[in-house]
C-alpha cells in the first residue's frame, strides 16, 4: 500500500510542477487559480511522502518520489507545454524510469 501512496505522492509532485508552468503563462485571476493548485498539490504530495517514509527507507522513497516527479514533469512539458521530445531526452527519461523500477525491485 505504501508504494501506491508513494506513486500518488509523485503524481501530485507532477501536479504542482504543472501548476507552476501554467501560472507562468496565466494572467489575472487565472494566476491565482494555478498558484492555489500548486499549494494544494504540494501539501498533498508532502503529506503522502511523510506518511510513506514511516515504513519505507527515506533514500528509496525520496528518490522514487523525485524520479516520478521528474519523469512526469518532462512528459507534461512535452505533451502540454510543447517542449521538444529529442532522442536524448527520451533516452535519459527511459534510463530514469528503469532506475526507479530497479529501486522498487531491490527495496524490501
Amino acid at each position: 500500500m505504501n508504494w501506491v501512496l508513494l506513486i500518488i505522492a509523485g503524481l501530485f509532485e507532477v501536479g504542482f510542477a504543472t501548476c507552476l508552468g501554467k501560472a507562468k503563462e496565466a494572467t489575472g485571476n487565472a494566476t491565482l487559480f494555478w498558484y492555489s493548485g500548486f499549494l494544494i498539490c504540494l501539501a498533498i504530495s508532502m503529506v503522502l511522502l511523510v506518511k510513506v517514509t514511516k515504513t519505507l527507507p527515506i533514500g528509496t522513497s525520496y528518490t522514487v518520489w523525485t524520479g516520478i516527479g521528474a519523469v512526469g514533469s518532462v512528459l507534461v512539458g512535452i505533451f502540454i507545454f510543447k517542449e521538444p521530445a529529442t532522442f536524448w531526452r527520451m533516452f535519459f527519461i527511459t534510463t530514469l524510469i528503469a532506475s526507479i523500477i530497479g529501486l522498487k525491485v531491490v527495496s524490501q
